[in-house]
């Protein structure tokens, strides 16, 4: 992949600029645009999570979410996800909806996630092939059990991952989408 910007933002979601991905994330990061996705098998609706390779920089070895991303300048956030499911998971999604706004701030072993994150919600027909580069592991998941989960190990997983989660449950049109019960909701 040819090097990777980030567009820079205020807290209005006006672009500032752009900055190279490899140096936005450090101990001070700069609020930028991002996206998270939570992808569905279509066959049984469980969700894919992903645990972060260990060469990420931020992060490393969490689970997460099924894919995050960063579009580029002029890209839309569907775009841009589209992309990062084929680069990091081999994925093409059968539907794919932004489904909710999400804005976090978060820092971990020194380093700092600052981002605008809408929150978006696939379907997949296909198994993932993993990047090594991107993705230590995959596993599916019921999101009953998924729910229940997070409530008991919370620190398996990436603080954005648990925040999009609960947003989700919130959510109708993730509902209608997915077709996902509302049980098994996180103590908030």
């Amino acid at each position: 992949m040819t090097q990777e910007f980030v567009v820079l933002v205020d807290e209005q979601n006006n672009i500032l600029g752009t900055m190279p991905k490899g140096e936005v994330h450090r101990a001070s990061t700069p609020l930028h645009r991002a996206f998270s996705s939570f992808i569905f098998r279509a066959s049984d609706k469980q969700v894919l999570l992903q645990q972060r390779s260990g060469r990420k920089k931020t992060w490393p070895l969490m689970w997460s979410n099924s894919c995050c991303g960063h579009p580029g300048l002029g890209e839309s956030n569907l775009d841009a996800a589209r992309r990062r499911l084929k680069y990091e998971l081999g994925l093409d999604p059968t539907l794919l909806e932004e489904v909710a706004p999400y804005r976090y701030c978060f820092t971990k072993d020194g380093m700092m996630e600052n981002e605008t994150c809408p929150i978006l919600v696939g379907i997949v027909e296909h198994e993932p092939v993993i990047n090594p580069d991107e993705v230590e592991a995959v596993r599916w998941m019921e999101w009953k059990a998924f729910l229940e989960e997070l409530e008991r190990n919370p620190k398996q997983y990436s603080e954005w991952c648990i925040e999009e989660a609960r947003i989700l449950e919130k959510t109708p049109r993730c509902t209608e989408l997915i077709g996902l019960s509302n049980v098994g909701r996180i103590p908030h």
